[in-house]
């Protein structure tokens, strides 16, 4: 039987807690799952693209079968593809969250039918917890703590300081 080789992005700008949810319960999954940091150069971020990557990079340092990687301009579907996937992981917190996923699903199929969607469903305590609220928080001198794994809240009140 062949590798099931699974991908899961998003901007993690931050990575969120229930992102790191997400990606654990996802490694169960799949031989190997690759975490891709995807840019969309009309927003800008708290961290770069490459910061954002060390910092995962770290994060999942001892986790053998997750491999961190950075994609700009590209197709999830191609780069996919180029990395052998069998399957793309999505979170859903909500039916909102499930229309906008389905709207890419739609043609990420057509695009690559080999390649099956996964949706994994938020647990309740992360339902509500969203990069773009902890941005907010953090805007406003929140604490983000309980939202964002402790070596990210480390990173992000540091850039703020400077």
């Amino acid at each position: 039987m062949s590798d099931k080789i699974g991908l899961f992005t998003g901007s993690f700008d931050p990575l969120t807690n229930g992102h790191l949810d997400l990606i654990e319960r996802a490694c169960g999954l799949f031989d190997k799952l690759y975490v891709g940091i995807f840019t969309n150069p009309k927003k800008a971020g708290l961290l770069t693209a490459v910061e954002r990557k060390v910092l995962l990079e770290d994060i999942f340092a001892d986790w053998d079968q997750v491999e961190v990687i950075l994609s700009e301009n590209e197709l999830v579907v191609d780069v996919a593809r180029r990395h052998g996937v069998t399957h793309l992981v999505r979170g859903l917190r909500n039916a909102i969250d499930l229309e906008y996923e389905a709207s890419f699903d739609f043609y990420n199929h057509q695009l690559a039918p080999e390649i099956e969607t996964v949706y994994l469903l938020a647990k309740p305590e992360f339902k509500f917890v969203s990069s773009s609220q902890v941005r907010e928080l953090l805007h406003f001198k929140q604490d983000i703590r309980p939202y964002v794994p402790a070596i990210i809240c480390k990173e992000l009140e540091k850039n703020e300081k400077e």
